[in-house]
């Protein structure tokens, strides 16, 4: 039997709610549950603390308050040596370089960066990315990765490891019927969903797009999920003339029911991003997907096959993807069944915990042969 490893995760932010940290919970604990030694490091935060006590894991509540934090690396130095770290899996470039300031006192063995955004590097992050002390990166498609080799990052050094979304939760057999009462919302009504709000998601080009595809539709409607301000949303609605067809909300633990809820999940991204998680989390649920063609989407979303793609920022070609939706129930039945089965072979967290575990100990045995 393989020997326990001993693993460090790094997140220098105190939120528990964005794919990353989602992400990086449940690898966390699927890391534990193998038998592992895991201990989380994150800005301090009562949710983390609380999450991870009850998964059994050590949490550590540090500043991380810049990339120059010296008090922060020196007790991550000391968390290292007290744990007798193998491997410190950084989330974000900040932590990397903690952690490298961190390696000038205490050794570290195997240092992994994730990276799960499209944005272009600068001179100063190309370093963080080249240095030889960074043992490995992961990237969360392949896309991403092209984009690191461009960037003049070597590409063996670069892993490809799918976000993992767990099937045994996200599944088929989820109840949607609680967020359509909510909205109060009869069985006939038609909601497009889109989750996640910033501002490359294109959730203006959603609702533009929603207003075109629903005027000879009277039974469709709109829900954006996550944002902040909800009135930004109302006013872009109003300005459209759907104000009462769109529905925004705030933050929800509940997305599986809400994915379930809907009849498909858009994705309007046009800049950023690596593969949205909604779009996989949709696919699990077999709830039809529209995405940008953009970055890592095309790895799941297949157009025609998994669903259906269109050009990032062309508002015409989204709505007509959504009348197709509508307007095709055989697609969209067709479409979910393969993209489910996709999700379960490469996109679940399973499939994310057996990679990265297998690329651990494959780092640590060039490291400490």
């Amino acid at each position: 039997m393989a020997e326990p490893l001993r693993i460090i995760h790094l997140y220098p932010k105190s939120d528990y709610y964005t794919g990353a940290a989602i992400q990086l919970g449940d690898l966390a604990e699927g890391l534990q549950r193998r038998g592992h030694e895991v201990i989380v490091a994150t800005r301090p935060s009562e949710a983390w603390a609380s999450r991870l006590r009850r998964a059994g894991i050590a949490h550590y509540a540090l500043p991380m308050s810049s990339e120059v934090d010296l008090p922060s690396a020196s007790a991550l130095a000391r968390i290292f040596r007290r744990h007798r770290i193998q491997i410190v899996h950084a989330q974000k470039g900040k932590a990397r370089t903690l952690a490298m300031l961190a390696g000038l006192l205490v050794k570290i063995p195997v240092l992994v960066l994730s990276r799960g955004v499209s944005f272009p590097l600068d001179r100063f992050n190309r370093l963080g990315y080249t240095t030889r002390r960074v043992t490995a990166i992961i990237a969360v498609c392949e896309s991403i990765k092209g984009g690191l080799v461009a960037s003049g990052v070597r590409a063996d050094k670069i892993h490809v490891i799918y976000s993992g979304t767990d099937t045994d939760r996200f599944t088929p057999t989820v109840d949607g019927g609680r967020i359509r009462r909510e909205l109060g919302l009869h069985p006939e009504v038609f909601l497009f969903t889109q989750v996640g709000v910033r501002s490359w998601k294109g959730n203006d080009d959603a609702i533009d797009a929603f207003a075109v595809a629903a005027a000879r539709r009277p039974l469709a409607r709109l829900l954006v999920v996550g944002a902040r301000d909800p009135r930004v949303f109302h006013e872009r609605a109003a300005m459209r003339g759907v104000a009462d067809r769109v529905f925004v909300l705030g933050y929800r633990d509940d997305i599986p029911e809400i994915l379930a809820g809907s009849g498909c999940c858009v994705d309007a991204s046009y800049a950023g991003l690596g593969l949205t998680g909604a779009l996989r989390e949709a696919l699990a649920v077999e709830t039809p997907v529209i995405a940008s063609d953009l970055e890592g989407n095309p790895e799941l979303v297949i157009d025609g096959e998994t669903g259906l793609l269109f050009p990032p920022r062309d508002v015409t070609a989204l709505a007509a993807a959504m009348g197709r939706m509508m307007d095709d129930p055989v697609l969209a039945e067709t479409t979910t069944r393969a993209g489910r089965k996709l999700v379960e072979a490469r996109f679940s967290t399973r499939a994310k915990l057996e990679a990265t575990e297998e690329l651990y100990r494959r780092l640590l045995e060039v490291a400490s042969p």
